[in-house]
């Protein structure tokens, strides 16, 4: 087997390959009699079809079968010989064969690329402190007694934090806006889910009044019929309401199912699950700065092939979701993606950093802990290799992150509870 290799970029490669035909003939030959053997063709005894008549009615096929097992096998020798790591499937570009006549392909490919790992010890990281307070307590207790508000109407002006039950008809140049009406809608003063414009119109009208106004919409508003105009509103309010807390008891410890201890119980409980939920968002920003840092110290030629395959990936997760909005950079995603990957990759195998099994289980039970039977969900995991192949990846990645902040300079910032985990959930 004769090999040579044409650059066709900085990864691209063009890989020919010629096989002698006395190899190939020989394969020929050897599958042509095993097949004399076991035919069976009307006139002739089974077993003693002449070799001639076999070769006639199956020659060209066998032929073909035999190259395109002669190509697959002599591509993998070859890639095995020069020392190549095809980035995906090499495809096959051109295929001469004339009987009697040496067997040549050429095949294309990209190649990973050779990756010089930056010193670890380069990488400045900013690691986030931060514990969960009794202030920060109080107030997800106030938020969740927010949750269990109820309603209490009321005789007076509408302010901030009250809840109007309103009718409401908007007209666009007196014909009425696709979408525009509505009966007996909470309209909830200051919660964030009304135009700024719509709500200060209400802010003071009282159960009974009817009144008439204009709101000029901006020209990207998420609605098109609206976006840019003006629209007459008629609205008439049903009822204003006050909100009312329930008080923090033991019945308010129960609505949140801690049957025991009541309030210190419930305190402990939000307090464990903040400091979860901190834990987390202080892992995400370390993580996300190793990330970062990564690429700033790396410069890597990515296989295009690899990127467009990852793209593919996200588009298929955009068009899932139904969300149209995030397909403008997809390639650049994609990119940064496949980048990391390939970063992540070398450190995994320079460093021979192993995921860590005590880890994974860890990380499973986690998963599962969210259903009815998590028993039955960490039995299902380790099951599918497919789904705990994915765990086993994410984990792994973790590891790499832990790798690289022990080895990089690594400064401690002060923070909050409230400053992470908003930052987080943004």
């Amino acid at each position: 087997m004769q090999v040579s290799i044409e650059a066709t970029g900085e990864l691209g490669r063009r890989l020919t390959v010629e096989i002698p035909a006395a190899e190939v003939e020989q394969e020929v030959a050897n599958r042509l009699r095993s097949l004399a053997q076991r035919v069976r063709i009307d006139g002739f005894r089974p077993g003693k079809v002449p070799l001639k008549v076999v070769t006639q009615r199956y020659g060209s096929k066998v032929r073909d079968e035999v190259t395109d097992e002669v190509v697959q096998r002599s591509l993998g020798d070859a890639l095995r010989q020069e020392n190549l790591r095809p980035a995906g499937g090499p495809k096959i570009e051109s295929r001469e064969l004339t009987p009697g006549e040496a067997l040549r392909f050429t095949a294309v490919l990209e190649v990973f690329p050779d990756l010089e790992l930056a010193s670890m010890g380069d990488l400045e990281l900013e690691r986030p402190v931060a514990e969960v307070t009794e202030q920060d307590v109080d107030e997800l207790i106030e938020v969740l007694r927010r949750q269990k508000r109820t309603w209490e109407p009321v005789e007076r002006a509408a302010q901030e934090g009250d809840r109007l039950v309103i009718d409401y008809r908007g007209t666009v140049d007196g014909a009425p806006l696709p979408g525009g009406r509505g009966e007996s809608v909470p309209a909830e003063l200051g919660s964030g889910r009304l135009l700024d414009a719509f709500e200060e119109r209400l802010q003071g009208l009282a159960a009974g009044a009817e009144v008439e106004f204009d709101v000029t919409y901006p020209a990207d508003h998420p609605k098109p019929e609206a976006a840019g105009r003006t629209v007459h509103y008629q609205v008439t309010v049903r009822s204003v309401s006050e909100p009312r807390l329930p008080a923090v008891d033991e019945a308010f410890a129960r609505d949140f199912g801690v049957t025991e201890g009541g309030v210190e119980s419930l305190r402990r409980e939000v307090r464990a699950n903040m400091e979860r939920e901190l834990a987390r968002a202080i892992r995400g920003r370390l993580k996300d700065q190793v990330m970062e840092a990564l690429l700033a110290h790396h410069t890597v030629a990515v296989p295009e092939g690899l990127v467009d395959e990852e793209a593919g990936r996200l588009r298929a997760q955009i068009e899932e979701a139904g969300d149209g909005g995030g397909a403008d950079d997809v390639q650049a995603k994609a990119r940064r993606r496949v980048t990391l990957g390939l970063i992540i990759a070398e450190l995994v195998r320079v460093h021979g950093i192993v995921v860590d099994p005590v880890r994974v289980r860890a990380a499973v039970e986690e998963i599962a802990a969210g259903y009815e039977n998590p028993e039955e969900v960490v039995q299902y995991y380790y099951g599918n290799r497919e789904l705990l192949g994915g765990v086993e990846s994410m984990v792994l990645e973790d590891q790499v992150v832990d790798w690289v902040a022990e080895r990089a300079a690594v400064r401690d910032r002060p923070a909050t509870f409230g400053e992470l985990t908003r930052a987080r959930a943004g």
